[in-house]
């Protein structure tokens, strides 16, 4: 019997009864998920790179680890959103831009009335426009590139990288140098929103991440979490 996960279970449960349940910040539990893996691991305080992070707290899958502790970049280019950041997390870093995967230096992002559709994706906006769903403004941003963002803000590969942004989820990955730079668990939203009868998994982004080395620890519909082997 492992009476580790059987104390664990009785723990939890008491802390529940309680009122004493720890709290969750994620879309859909995300958070919780990677508190026990990183517990696994022994990893008591998981650095993080957070690109996409919009609101510094609701739906993050960053900020339950801020809470106890850990450090790392959040990457968000809406300005207000950005500030919010600086202000709720002040020991993280916080980059007011987007990430490129060329040698643009800028590009158009397209702000949504929901901040979670907001996109560099002309293509996404669009698509979105098309089903209801028009977009407020267009604001030009500076792009930063995500392997110069690692290696200018940390001093070993992050523990984690979590990936919402919306349309351009894989464009970002295929853009990670995964030969020096992989980082233990990857977090990505692998589902595509569109109107509410339209949501598609994104099996290429899946295939793509587990053809590097890493294998699928949990899904939760909107984000798969992948463990590197």
């Amino acid at each position: 019997m492992d009476y580790k996960r059987l104390f664990a279970k009785i723990r939890s449960a008491v802390q529940i009864i309680r009122g004493q349940g720890k709290a969750s910040f994620s879309q859909v539990g995300e958070d919780r998920i990677l508190d026990f893996l990183f517990s696994s691991l022994g990893i008591r305080h998981p650095s993080y790179l957070d690109i996409g992070t919009n609101h510094p707290v609701i739906g993050s899958n960053s900020y339950f680890f801020y809470q106890r502790g850990s450090r790392g970049v959040c990457v968000e280019p809406d300005p207000v959103l950005f500030e919010m950041i600086k202000r709720k997390r002040p020991k993280d870093i916080c980059i007011n831009a987007g990430i490129g995967m060329n040698e643009t230096s800028e590009a158009d992002f397209y702000i949504f009335p929901v901040s979670g559709w907001n996109t560099f994706s002309k293509k996404e906006a669009e698509y979105r426009k098309a089903n209801g769903q028009p977009y407020n403004k267009v604001i030009r941003m500076p792009l930063k590139n995500i392997n110069t963002i690692i290696r200018g803000n940390f001093k070993t590969n992050p523990d984690f990288i979590s990936i919402d942004v919306e349309g351009l989820d894989f464009d970002i990955v295929k853009s990670l140098d995964f030969e020096t730079l992989a980082p233990k668990v990857l977090v990505i939203e692998t589902i595509r929103f569109g109107d509410s009868d339209k949501q598609e998994k994104q099996n290429t982004i899946i295939d793509f991440i587990l053809s590097k080395g890493y294998k699928v620890y949990a899904d939760t519909f909107v984000n798969t979490i992948f463990l590197k082997n």
